[in-house]
């Protein structure tokens, strides 16, 4: 796997974080559409399969939540995404309208978990640049650029770009969003149209083209006036062309606007080839300009975008995965799951075509000239002024974690906060057989415990303990308080031992952390209130016990913590019931998620409609087209609703009729008479 990768020559070490959930791959737009986030797996097999997991630490980032989608979305908007499925969009139609729902952007299973991963790792990515944890962080699964604040658009449902440069403005004063997908990223442009904060730059084809936008003259408004760039273009433009004008536009971004993060969209549906794009670039051209950012040494986040022909997708973000860590990738394909993919060649490349190129010369001069004179008008780094950084869910990170190793699964710091003490719990009273008062070795360990002293202090130095009842009398001497808190019917399971001479003890004082301060006795009698908070002395029966555990009787001591506070008679139920509402206990499982209007109503009658329960049974199993009768039939006298069976439970033969003999006239439905129903028929 190593002669897959070669290092490349004269470059720094990078720091990168690579972002990829599995899960990614499992959604699907739809039949036909071209949209497919299959592509992110092919490009994470390749990213695997070359080996350059060895190079970076790989995150599965936690999925945005609906709060911090909001950030930039609506809550309408966010919740409208959260709500809709498949199931259920009939009832959305108005929302679906409003908020731009439809073929571009159909509604699909798991539609709101999908935009949460995408928004997660564009998030996190921006999270960990701000707080100096890597150099270049990459999120294929992001740079959906087309999304607007309270509308899908163009594919894209939550715009991570957005939410991932307002992380980076916590940090950063100043934000570079540069987009080389071949449609313009209007919502990012759009999102930052009024401020000089982030500066936009896209190149884009121009045009009767989606989405319309990104005009030369279109520079920004207000106080961001002059801090949004658009190069438009025509198609077939060239590697050569390309570079040509990208990398001196954006030297010049650099040297008058000075940013200090960048955020890089590589959408790839400008590569050569594309199922909607129209250029003529190769993924060597299109590498270039990640290549070209990277050299600039700043916080870069990566990220996706378009790109519909998902073979060459896939093999230019993993060769541009490869430049990021520093890595030239080799030409031939390793063997992975999607490797009949890229047949025939099975080469990691995208070459040009011979499309012609209509971007000529002396348009792009021209443009490039009008871009170097709108950046003249720009304030030189806008400064920002100093202000608090608001705090978001993410920053609660464990202080420990920089010191985890990323290859582990569960970091040793976790485990240790599971290691517990030998004497730390006391064994069930239903354990049995197999608990730890069967081995041998818990058995002797009790038989050799520490003694107390005459003074009912623990000697440290002899060992001895006194008895149970000693303890208990040097406790009541000089510590009521701690003998009145416990319950007097306390029972030991060893009988009480011989009672032991006193012993001397050093002219030393036993410190330790109580919560509150005690008098205590030293050496010689003396009666003292130290400055500190001492341990106190304590029973025999309570000196293996955690302090939290101290004040509590003993028959409260073998429960676990979480019952402690529960009343005796909720003590002995199972698990799954200790957890209900007292309201809750005494029903059946089957019961506990009804609502209480509905507990008590039979269970052939839950699942029905309210306007239903009090309806006779042969009036409930009605056929369906029955019960939902038009308005004019529901509304009728009750003169005409409580008619005879046979005249309401019309003949098996009547009720098994198409839809347009039950819905004949009024006339002949209310007919006050009964008629035969063939009759009635031949009569109309």
């Amino acid at each position: 796997m190593a002669g897959n990768m070669i290092p490349i020559a004269g470059e720094s070490k990078k720091r990168i974080c690579y972002f990829f959930d599995s899960d990614i791959g499992n959604y699907h737009y739809g039949p036909g559409h071209p949209m497919k986030p299959h592509r992110i797996r092919m490009t994470h097999a390749l990213v695997m399969n070359y080996g350059l997991y060895k190079k970076m630490e790989i995150f599965r980032a936690k999925p945005a939540t609906r709060k911090e989608m909001a950030q930039f979305h609506t809550d309408d908007y966010v919740d409208f995404l959260s709500k809709v499925t498949p199931d259920n969009m009939e009832e959305f139609l108005k929302e679906q309208a409003k908020f731009n729902l439809g073929d571009d952007c159909p509604v699909f299973d798991g539609l709101f978990e999908y935009c949460s991963i995408s928004a997660g790792g564009s998030m996190e990515g921006a999270a960990r640049l701000s707080r100096d944890k890597c150099d270049i962080a990459v999120n294929w699964a992001g740079g959906l650029h087309h999304a607007k604040k309270a509308e899908a658009n163009g594919f894209c449902y939550v715009n991570d770009i957005v939410l991932g440069i307002l992380e980076l403005l916590r940090y950063h004063k100043r934000v570079l969003y540069v987009d080389i997908d071949v449609h313009h990223g209007d919502g990012v442009e759009e999102a930052f149209y009024t401020t000089d904060r982030v500066m936009t730059c896209s190149f884009h084809k121009y045009g009767e083209f989606f989405p319309g936008t990104g005009e030369l003259r279109d520079t920004g408004h207000g106080k961001g006036k002059y801090y949004a760039v658009n190069f438009p273009l025509r198609d077939g433009i060239t590697d050569e062309a390309y570079k040509n004008i990208f990398e001196p536009v954006i030297t010049k971004i650099m040297e008058t606007y000075q940013p200090s993060a960048i955020v890089l969209q590589c959408g790839g549906d400008s590569l050569s080839g594309d199922r909607l794009g129209s250029f003529n670039v190769s993924m060597r051209g299109h590498a270039n300009c990640v290549r070209f950012i990277k050299s600039l040494g700043l916080p870069l986040l990566l990220l996706g975008g378009g790109g519909y022909t998902i073979r060459n997708v896939s093999r230019t973000w993993a060769y541009e995965t490869g430049l990021a860590a520093g890595q030239e990738l080799c030409p031939d394909i390793p063997m992975n799951e999607y490797y009949e993919y890229y047949g025939p060649t099975y080469r990691l490349d995208v070459p040009p075509s011979n499309m012609e190129d209509m971007n000529i010369a002396k348009y792009l001069e021209k443009t490039k000239i009008q871009i170097f004179e709108n950046l003249r008008h720009t304030i030189p780094v806008p400064s920002v002024g100093l202000q608090a950084i608001p705090k978001l869910p993410h920053d609660e990170m464990d202080i420990d974690e920089d010191l985890d190793n990323p290859n582990e699964r569960r970091p040793q710091r976790l485990l240790d906060g599971l290691i517990q003490r030998d004497d730390e719990f006391s064994d069930s009273e239903d354990e049995g057989e197999g608990g730890r008062r069967d081995i041998q070795s818990h058995k002797r360990a009790r038989r050799q415990s520490p003694k107390m002293n005459g003074n009912g202090m623990l000697n440290i130095y002899s060992g001895i303990q006194t008895s149970l009842s000693q303890s208990r009398q040097s406790a009541e001497l000089h510590f009521n308080t701690a003998s009145s808190n416990h319950d007097s019917s306390l029972s030991v399971d060893a009988p009480d031992p011989p009672v032991v001479a006193p012993t001397p003890i050093p002219p030393l004082l036993i410190w330790g952390a109580f919560p509150r301060p005690h008098h205590l006795i030293d050496p010689q009698g003396m009666f003292l209130r130290p400055h500190y908070n001492l341990i106190e002395l304590r029973p025999d029966h309570l000196i293996n016990r955690p302090d939290h555990l101290i004040d509590r009787p003993d028959y409260l001591i073998n429960r676990p913590d979480y019952l402690i506070n529960r009343p005796d008679h909720v003590i002995n139920r199972p698990n799954h019931v200790i957890n209900r509402p007292d309201h809750l206990i005494n029903r059946p499982d089957h019961l506990i998620n009804r609502p209480d209007h509905l507990i008590n109503r039979p269970d052939h009658l839950i699942n029905r409609p309210d306007h239903l329960i009090d309806r006779p049974d042969h009036l409930i199993n009605r056929l369906e087209y029955l019960i939902n009768r038009p308005h004019h039939l529901i509304d009728r006298p009750d003169y005409l609703i409580n008619r005879l069976d046979h005249q309401i439970d019309r003949l098996d033969y009547l009720i098994s009729r198409p839809h347009y003999l039950i819905d004949r006239l009024d006339h002949l439905i209310d007919r006050s008479k009964l008629v035969h129903p063939i009759e009635a028929v031949i009569k109309s």
